[in-house]
């Protein structure tokens, strides 16, 4: 997120900033939707976020 000068806000399709924030901090993993969401959003394979 730093290198793409994102904030927890700029990613709805992960969920509300409230989700994000427990991604970051390890409380919540990422599902399945989420994991295709940010392949998608940042090009790369899925399997980078699993």
């Amino acid at each position: 997120m730093e290198q793409h000068g994102l904030k927890q806000s700029d990613l709805p399709e992960v969920g509300s900033q409230g989700v994000v924030s427990e991604i970051l901090k390890g409380k919540r993993e990422l599902n399945l939707r989420q994991v295709r969401a940010l392949g998608t959003r940042f090009g790369v394979s899925a399997a980078t976020f699993v």
